[in-house]
């Protein structure tokens, strides 16, 4: 790992050095390449050009023929791994988080749904920045996410403008409901949307914001909700639109025995049959949850190239069960994790979301009798610290369609995170710093680079004026919760 890629005089040069452990998840999930101890790893720009032994790091500057200054950040006692990728979120449910504490998925969003009804432009970019403040101090560098309710003046702008204020490395996709509850939906009907705007808003967007270039800040894909707030027809034309304009496909999906039973009733179809019959499978498809797929399911996922956003808080927290990872991954299911919305998990935590998937993995040992198709010759359904890892970073990459991020190599892209393993909760752990992290009460991280940009240094943003921010948000969030006007909180 030592040789430079693409020369780019003009930008900066930024090297990290006296790291104690660098992690750089360039080895596959079941032969992972080794830790590099005493490591320096050197950005051009918004790229990684070399990674090595921190004492070779000024033969390799000198050998690319470096005039201008570089850039230094000393990480002495610090673990650095790729960014972390969050595959699914509600950025918008941080204003409403705590409510319906003890509801399954069906009545938690029927108490929420005439709340998030007050929703604004404001609302959605505020709690947005929030959200994404969040989840970069936990370790997230790439995220996506799921606006599916647009009242009154509220677009998927408000979002990437809030991605882009921030910093954060964006896949926005526009959501959409328009099955209200008098066509036999779920939501109420003033939450629906004429399908032919959505459509001619989803072309806009697309037109607008997506990037379909390498280290790309910006991306689009297509999200009709879920079986329960879409018509058949939404879901056929989303899928169609999306092909044909060369962008992604994302829904909800198998996410609880109530979903199941919908399906069944309104379709004559489970959850992934009725999927397949309105053309969303393949390899630009990934879906949210995949709790309560069966063994054939995750075999015919596996074959089509199918992604799963694993989300582990969510799914305990409205008791919806525990998605069978280690059966989706020996069928060769793309699987990521995500944290979900913030009034389901009720944080934006990357690091416990990916404590929580390795914990929750170890018991379901006891359900492989139900996954005979896909889990004979396998004993166990526990995943390691490194496993759970490769999810939050190579496998989230893999799920939205991303090959140049999630791993510390040249070539890619300079997203990498830093924490400093000199602190009480890790003593007695520092003979292996990668299980320190996660299997050791999670902390946030100290240092984070997007693209070549320092977003967190000394364990504090860089980009907003967070405490400010905040005092936004509890503003909305006073006004949303008790179904008064939202005030305008300006940008």
């Amino acid at each position: 790992m030592s040789t430079a890629t693409r020369q780019t005089p003009a930008a900066p040069l930024t090297l990290l050095t006296d790291i104690d452990t660098l992690v750089p998840m360039t080895g596959s999930r079941e032969q992972p390449a080794a830790p590099l101890r005493d490591a320096a790893l050197l950005v051009r720009g918004s790229e990684i050009i070399w990674v090595g032994k921190a004492s070779a790091a000024s033969a390799a500057i000198a050998a690319l023929g470096a005039g201008a200054p570089v850039a230094t950040h000393r990480l002495k006692g610090h673990i650095v791994l790729p960014g972390l990728v969050n595959t699914h979120h509600h950025l918008y449910q941080t204003l409403t988080r705590c409510i319906a504490q003890d509801n399954g998925l069906f009545n938690w969003l029927k108490t929420l749904y005439p709340i998030w009804l007050g929703l604004t432009g404001d609302a959605v970019y505020t709690s947005a920045l929030t959200g994404i403040a969040e989840l970069m101090l936990s370790g997230c560098t790439t995220a996506s996410d799921h606006l599916y309710i647009y009242p009154n003046d509220c677009r998927i702008d408000d979002e990437i403008e809030a991605a882009r204020t921030i910093g954060l490395r964006f896949h926005a996709t526009r959501g959409s409901m328009s099955l209200g509850e008098s066509k036999g939906g779920l939501p109420p009907d003033r939450a629906a949307e004429e399908e032919g705007a959505i459509l001619t808003d989803s072309v806009r967007a697309i037109e607008t914001f997506h990037d379909a270039s390498r280290y790309a800040m910006t991306r689009v894909a297509l999200a009709p909700c879920s079986p329960f707030s879409v018509t058949s027809d939404l879901m056929r034309e989303s899928a169609r639109l999306a092909r044909a304009k060369g962008v992604m496909l994302h829904t909800h999906l198998a996410e609880t025995r109530d979903e199941d039973a919908f399906c069944l009733g309104m379709f004559g179809k489970r959850p992934l049959d009725y999927a397949e019959s309105v053309e969303w499978v393949g390899e630009d498809v990934w879906y949210a949850h995949g709790v309560h797929f069966r063994g054939d399911d995750l075999t015919r996922m596996g074959a089509c190239g199918c992604g799963v956003a694993h989300c582990p808080s969510s799914n305990m927290r409205l008791a919806s069960g525990i998605a069978p990872i280690r059966l989706m991954l020996n069928a060769g299911v793309k699987v990521g994790l995500g944290v979900d919305g913030s009034a389901s998990n009720d944080g934006n935590h990357m690091l416990l979301e990916a404590r929580q998937a390795m914990l929750l993995q170890r018991v379901m040992d006891e359900t492989f009798a139900m996954y005979d198709s896909v889990s004979a010759g396998h004993k166990r359904s526990a995943l390691s610290a490194y496993e759970s890892l490769w999810l939050a970073t190579r496998g989230g990459a893999s799920v939205l369609g991303r090959s140049d991020i999630a791993q510390l190599a040249p070539g890619f892209a300079a997203d990498l995170i830093a924490i400093d393993l000199n602190r009480v909760e890790y003593a007695g752990a520092l003979h292996d710093p990668l299980a320190a992290i996660l299997f050791c009460a999670p902390r946030g991280v100290d240092f984070s680079m997007i693209n070549g940009r320092v977003v967190i240094e000394g364990g504090h943003l860089t980009t907003v004026d967070l405490p400010r921010v905040i005092e936004r948000h509890n503003a909305i969030s006073h006004a949303l919760v008790r179904h008064e006007p939202v005030p305008r909180v300006g940008r």
